[in-house]
């Protein structure tokens, strides 16, 4: 039996613009349901704002709901459909604009992945600083709307950071543009922010224009050891205070992770394994200050605050010592398959991490853990065993999370809240400030049309 909706979506956006079928079934549900077939009836592919608009307005004024989906790289399972969901790809929508050199602004489509955005950048002798493991994977789009974090968060900020301004699409289709590319732009609400961070809530994106940087001229970089956080946090503090705020980078490894990591036939490690705390930490500067980088590492081990350290010598060896903190989908191999991602105050790192790993420990003998991330800007991973039983996984869940409320940490440091966290967001967020987000939503979206669900849920009741 044939769908007149879904004719009716295929007139607006002609020949490839609509998805179904056994096509359809072969792309994933999600990134962390990679074994499901997607549910949705249909995926719609347009080419244009103004066809994304036109599929809006038809969804809106027949109910559907619309689900938007970026790179499919998401670990909240924020793009999951329910059958008879309307899925919406910006795939067709890609490729640079513009580039302004002088300005250093690059105009990009919502569906154009970050690698290429990090290409054209580069060949303009310029810089976009976000990074992260789904490069190229990962969406313009989606990394917007989940205001995605990275490996340089410390230095330059979040994906919000790096937008002027963009172009998205309300439930109702109307088109909302803000593509002004101005550092500066202080005219009343910042109608953008509407659309960075709500998972695609609110709104669709589809154009941004984005804040590029001067390429840096090259990197110290370093693994470190300590003992414990509040070591790695005055060796963060030095390094800053050295070089005027240039470390782009720090990431924290606890020692269960360390050893994972460069277990045999994995990667070797470039300082011994039983060392009670690890750090990576890069500093941007020109070549004639890597001596003082060297110069202040040996300061930091007269003082007895770092215990041992490598300092790369070349691009590989640098890569070599980022491979051991980036590929983390080798802890899968180790039966951590698990992801949690958390925010806590550098203060409250260490006694958080402690109490968390031994009640994982006492909840089953299989529950296993380790620790690391990006604790340069709070931000804390775990990658757990997956318990066969869902009430032992709740625990697992309530030994991270529940601490959080107390320490005023946060359920998600920067992989959004979708549906996989929903029930945890009364945990970092007060009950005001929800109802606040609910507002917000039944004004944009009275029918409740886009990504319902995610965030929280029943949102217009």
């Amino acid at each position: 039996m044939t769908d007149p909706f879904l004719d009716r979506l295929a007139d607006l956006l002609g020949p490839g613009g609509l998805v179904v079928g056994d096509e359809l079934a072969s792309r994933p549900a999600s990134w962390t349901r990679a074994a499901e077939p997607c549910a949705a009836a249909a995926l719609v592919r347009p080419r244009s704002t103004e066809e994304v608009s036109a599929v809006l307005a038809a969804c809106h004024a027949a109910g559907r709901v619309v689900v938007p989906r970026g790179g499919a790289t998401g670990l909240v399972d924020g793009i999951l459909c329910a059958p008879g969901d309307i899925a919406l790809s910006l795939e067709r929508m890609t490729g640079i604009e513009a580039l302004d050199p002088l300005a250093m602004t690059m105009v990009v489509r919502a569906g154009t992945t970050l690698e290429a955005v990090q290409a054209a950048a580069e060949a303009a002798d310029l810089f976009f600083p976000l990074d992260l493991g789904a490069r190229g994977s990962a969406t313009v789009g989606g990394t917007i709307s989940t205001n995605a974090g990275g490996l340089r968060v410390l230095r330059y900020g979040m994906m919000r950071e790096m937008v002027l301004g963009l172009e998205a699409v309300l439930a109702d289709g109307t088109v909302v543009s803000s593509m002004r590319p101005l550092i500066k732009n202080n005219t009343g609400l910042d109608l953008k922010q509407l659309f960075v961070g709500t998972e695609g809530t609110l709104g669709v994106v589809t154009r941004a224009v984005l804040r590029l940087r001067p390429a840096p001229a090259g990197y110290a970089t370093a693994v470190v050891a300590c003992a414990d956080v509040d070591a790695a946090a005055a060796i963060l503090s030095r390094a800053q205070r050295a070089f005027q705020g240039r470390v782009s980078s720090f990431e924290g490894m606890w020692p269960d992770f360390y050893r994972a990591m460069t277990a045999p036939g994995r990667f070797a490690p470039p300082l011994h394994r039983e060392h009670p705390y690890y750090a990576l930490i890069e500093v941007e500067c020109v070549p004639e200050e890597e001596p003082r980088f060297l110069s202040l590492l040996e300061t930091l081990m007269t003082e007895e605050i770092v215990r041992d350290a490598v300092i790369s010598a070349s691009e590989e060896q640098r890569r070599a010592l980022w491979r051991i903190r980036d590929r983390v989908e080798l802890l899968g191999e180790a039966g951590l398959a698990r992801p949690f991602d958390v925010s806590v105050p550098f203060s409250a790192m260490a006694g958080y991490v402690a109490e968390a790993s031994a009640r994982i420990a006492a909840i089953h003998p299989d529950a296993g853990s380790v620790a690391y991330g990006h604790v340069g800007d709070n931000n804390i991973h775990w990658n757990t065993a997956q318990l066969p039983d869902p009430a032992l996984e709740a625990q697992v869940e309530a030994a991270i999370y529940e601490p959080l409320a107390a320490l005023q940490g946060s359920v998600s440091a920067e992989h959004g809240i979708g549906l996989e966290k929903r029930g945890k967001l009364g945990l970092s967020r007060s009950a005001a400030e929800i109802a606040t987000m609910r507002a917000v939503k039944r004004a944009l979206d009275p029918k409740g049309i886009l990504n319902p669900g995610k965030i929280f849920s029943h949102p217009v009741d």
